[in-house]
């Protein structure tokens, strides 16, 4: 259900990290393209000691160090600070969140809350918003993860936020679903007739989706060494991913219609027992090596102590239902891997007969290419015919029908995610977020493949820095005649 915008927003994690790079610029680009309601007040809270003129120079430098030079606007730039106000709160002391309401003021014409915040702090966090009368009906919550490591935790963790916020009022974030080109994803697929009739196991032989970077451990050790390549990447982003890829045509634009035909695949996941995880996953983790030209050090290296966790997980998925049966989803994510990447590759079935075989005409499978990015393209690898008189013999070539959309929509700003998402927050539309049964339908799926390596005592495999993670990943597709789409 679709609700009316609210008239206050609270940002949790205030002064963070992401409050700095992402939530900061992108409230601002909003302001500034005329887009936040009349009146709407910003309120941010953190453990840090700040007063609203402190906590305005604070944003100010936020937004000077990561707004783009063409987006800065001196007399936007000061409107937006107009906007802005603090509270410092001790999340774990119920007194402190009085003087938060006080802060925030009356609710009556709606407040949205951005929660990123340890989980856990959920549970006071709900129960101060709760005791200080900030989670009335007029109010909503947008949740960012992590979400809980497993079903078991996420379930506490949506039982706590449900105490307070029905699920209706429970908005949580992916940050991926708020990517132009992943949204372009229902617009290629449902947009357009002559994908359709071939979306499916009789015209798809394969799907392959990968998630590469280049980075290491930054500033994220003591999450990243909790959670790991499955819990941080393929638990939610990547899966969402898949469901976009492999849902039904839903019946109209809307947050229960899409979200309900995504559900359904992530319920149709087939569900690996632990005797068949070895055959269907791989793990990794890298080691020393080099990525663009720089000499870079190990995990545990940078880690300072052993582990066991991996920096990349290669999956060989199935959906279990009419439209997808015997079609492989191969996922594939890491860290310090050869480029940065983000794409979805549909390899299409070869052509039943191939009438060139016999004057040396080679076919390809046709391909088509999402790239999330850096680039933002859409390709079509299709088979063309070289020019010549054929004297000895048909030569074909693959050859590529190019969409980018940094060139078509050239004279459009492109948005990063996070404005989509605030906005839709703040105007109540669910459509881009995920919904519950999704995330334990996720978690689900998961934890088995977890317990398989468990199970199966499976360390990860060492793979170098700089390449596309350890040998047995390429074996994961070779083993059925597949290659990964690593150009």
């Amino acid at each position: 259900m679709q609700r009316s915008p609210v008239g206050k927003l609270l940002l949790f994690g205030a002064t963070g990290d992401l409050a700095q790079r992402m939530l900061l610029p992108s409230l601002y680009g909003l302001h500034a393209d005329g887009l936040l309601p009349d009146g709407l007040t910003i309120t941010g809270t953190a453990r840090s000691e700040h007063d609203d003129a402190s906590y305005k120079k604070f944003a100010k430098a936020a937004l000077d160090e990561f707004l783009p030079d063409d987006r800065k606007d001196e007399k936007a730039l000061k409107s937006f600070l107009d906007r802005l106000q603090y509270q410092a709160l001790d999340a774990t002391d119920m007194a402190h969140y009085k003087d938060l309401a006080k802060k925030i003021g009356d609710t009556a014409g709606g407040l949205a809350i951005f929660l990123s915040t340890a989980p856990s702090l959920f549970e006071p966090v709900i129960k101060g918003l709760e005791s200080a009368g900030l989670t009335g009906e007029t109010v909503r919550i947008g949740l960012e993860k992590p979400l809980g490591y497993d079903l078991a935790s996420s379930k506490e963790i949506n039982d706590t936020v449900a105490t307070a916020f029905p699920e209706d009022r429970t908005f949580r974030i992916d940050h991926y679903l708020g990517k132009e080109t992943v949204q372009n994803i229902l617009a290629l697929r449902f947009g357009n007739s002559f994908f359709e009739p071939v979306w499916n196991a009789q015209g798809i032989d394969n799907v392959q989706i990968t998630v590469a970077e280049t980075v290491g451990l930054e500033d994220r050790a003591g999450y990243y060494e909790t959670a790991g390549a499955l819990r941080d990447m393929v638990a939610n982003h990547m899966l969402q991913l898949v469901a976009l890829i492999a849902m039904e045509p839903p019946a109209r634009f809307d947050g229960t219609a899409i979200r309900d035909e995504k559900a359904k695949v992530f319920r149709s996941l087939r569900q690996m027992p632990p005797e068949q995880v070895p055959h269907e996953t791989v793990i990794g983790q890298y080691g020393d090596g080099a990525v663009n030209g720089e000499i870079v050090k190990s995990y545990v290296a940078e880690l300072g102590k052993p582990s066991t966790t991996e920096t990349f997980v290669a999956i060989k998925a199935h959906v279990d239902n009419w439209r997808w049966q015997g079609v492989p989803f191969y996922l594939r994510t890491g860290k310090r891997m050869a480029t940065r990447r983000s794409e979805i590759a549909i390899q299409f079935k070869p052509v039943p007969h191939s009438m060139f075989a016999g004057r040396g005409g080679l076919l390809q499978p046709n391909m088509l290419i999402i790239r999330l990015q850096p680039e933002e393209y859409i390709q079509l690898l299709v088979m063309a015919k070289e020019p010549g008189l054929d004297r000895e013999g048909i030569r074909l070539r693959e050859v590529p029908l190019n969409l980018s959309l940094d060139a078509e929509f050239a004279g459009t700003r492109r948005r990063i995610a996070y404005e989509r998402l605030l906005l839709d927050l703040i105007e109540g539309d669910p459509t881009l977020f995920v919904r519950r049964d999704e995330v334990e339908a996720q978690w689900q799926w998961i934890d088995a493949i977890r317990e398989g390596w468990t199970a199966n005592d499976m360390k990860p495999k060492s793979y170098a820095s700089g390449t596309w993670g350890p040998s047995n990943a390429i074996a994961l597709t070779e083993r059925d005649g597949v290659t990964w789409q690593d150009d």
